[in-house]
């Protein structure tokens, strides 16, 4: 697991809240390393929310960080993917962010 420059419990955090927010929107735009963490946890989402049971949809609550999100996962974003085994995202690099000329890339649904 990547430390991203963070103590824990703010990369825990950060990393809940984009993870929230890609399942929302089905995109976002971050830095390379932050899209690679977050591509870890929202798999593993959409593995969980395929299985449609209540245990599944527990342990996708204790994660993320809105229940609409997690209703509109269920509901429309696993259906999608029920039979594909993985690979749900897409990385594409976009360029250097102009402050620090880090990586950044766009993180989205297949």
């Amino acid at each position: 697991m990547r430390k991203l420059g963070r103590p824990s419990g703010h990369r825990k955090m950060m990393l809940r809240n984009l993870v929230t927010s890609f399942l929302k929107h089905g995109k976002i735009i971050t830095t390379e390393a932050r899209a690679k963490e977050v591509r870890r946890i929202a798999e593993k989402m959409i593995t969980l929310a395929k299985r449609n049971d209540l245990a599944a949809r527990r342990l996708v609550l204790a994660e993320l960080l809105d229940e609409t999100t997690v209703k509109e996962l269920f509901e429309k974003i696993a259906p999608r993917y029920q039979d594909r085994n993985g690979g749900y995202t897409r990385i594409v690099k976009i360029g250097p962010r102009q402050g620090d000329s880090s990586l950044r890339v766009v993180l989205e649904l297949v």
